[in-house]
């Protein structure tokens, strides 16, 4: 493996005590039991640390064991994660919390090879687990640590590759301290998240590692790690209508497969539609608008597509049954509302307020 990445020197000393003097408190540290670690994972996944916080708050102070977990309700467990996208993270939480009151009495099974098994844990997540919370020396190679191996090494190795990662993990299998395994892992997490940074100057100044870093001495760490590059996302264009009928708001279903599936949306229709085909629209959905109040243009990105909205508040006399329709308590309780509708979201309950 010394042949597809270059080899380190053990930075687990330095490391080690560079993360008990500088780790962040985060709510997941306090108590690391394997429930805490693998929600506060999963939710970590694509989402910023801060963004985080007040939902594993609420979704531990909701469902505080794999139990409740298990047999929470969808439209519950959509509710708790709306606003942090990637809604299948949340799916796979409750399959996977199904599986092991099934087969592994309840709690998560001590072990890296078995807790790969479970829906939605894949290696990285499961060698946080295993390391964190039961202390089993095994590897989390996430993209932090794919960063900080590569300007160690001055890694001319595209981390995009399996072969790469696979590569990373065993050197750091090599390096990892048996009755520190927990620590090391995240301390290597909090390197990357905090100095040793994406996208821009490392804080190479701080860094613990600074004398051990070969991208460092050789001046090219800011150029690493070697990566892919994006691919251009699509761009679609969307028409969001607030439509509203004696104190409800319309909401509509996504569909059961694809993007947002299964959760609550605001009716929208595909194309940035003028006023005159805004009011075709809602003809044709029986809704008998004599305007369409223009609510301007937000945009939301996802991994692959970008939706460019425009939108338009409607007063309906009647409530179709083309749609859903929903008081303000209803909607706040029980209805998951993706973030990609927050511009227009917002606007929808402040319009309901009113109307009370």
């Amino acid at each position: 493996m010394e042949t597809i990445f270059p080899p380190v020197a053990d930075f687990s000393a330095p490391l080690l005590h560079w993360y008990q003097e500088n780790a962040r408190i985060l709510p997941w540290r306090d108590k690391p039991t394997p429930y805490r670690v693998w929600i506060s994972e999963i939710m970590l996944q694509q989402t910023r640390v801060e963004a985080v916080k007040p939902y594993f708050e609420r979704f531990l102070n909701a469902l505080p064991d794999i139990a409740s977990l298990s047999v929470v309700s969808d439209e519950q467990l959509m509710k708790l994660w709306e606003g942090l996208g990637y809604y299948s993270r949340a799916r796979n939480l409750k399959k996977a919390a199904q599986v092991v009151m099934q087969d592994f009495g309840g709690s998560l099974p001590a072990s890296f090879e078995l807790l790969k098994t479970l829906p939605g844990i894949g290696p990285y997540t499961a060698g946080a687990v295993a390391s964190i919370a039961f202390g089993i020396p095994v590897p989390a190679v996430d993209g932090n640590v794919l960063r900080v191996l590569s300007r160690l090494a001055a890694s001319p190795e595209n981390v995009s590759g399996a072969k790469v990662k696979k590569a990373v993990g065993d050197v750091l299998s090599r390096l990892i301290p048996p009755a520190h395994a927990g620590d090391f892992n995240q301390a290597l997490m909090e390197l990357g998240a905090t100095v040793c940074l994406p996208n821009g100057m490392p804080k190479c100044e701080v860094c613990p590692l600074q004398k051990l870093c070969e991208g460092y001495a050789r001046g090219i760490a800011h150029t690493l790690p070697v990566k892919d590059g994006k691919k251009k996302r699509r761009i679609e264009q969307k028409t969001v209508f607030i439509l509203l009928s004696d104190g409800k708001a319309a909401l509509s279903r996504r569909p059961p497969h694809g993007l947002l599936a299964g959760l609550f949306e605001l009716p929208n229709v595909d194309g940035a539609l003028d006023e005159p085909s805004a009011l075709a629209w809602l003809a044709a959905h029986s809704i008998d608008a004599r305007s369409a109040i223009p609510l301007g243009a937000s945009k939301h990105i996802f991994t692959h597509v970008e939706w460019h909205m425009t939108g338009y508040l409607v007063q309906s006399a009647q409530q179709p049954e083309d749609f859903l329709w929903r008081s303000l308590p209803q909607i706040e309780k029980d209805c998951a509302l993706p973030s990609a509708f927050r511009f227009y979201t917002k606007i929808l309950c402040e319009e309901l307020r009113m109307m009370v």
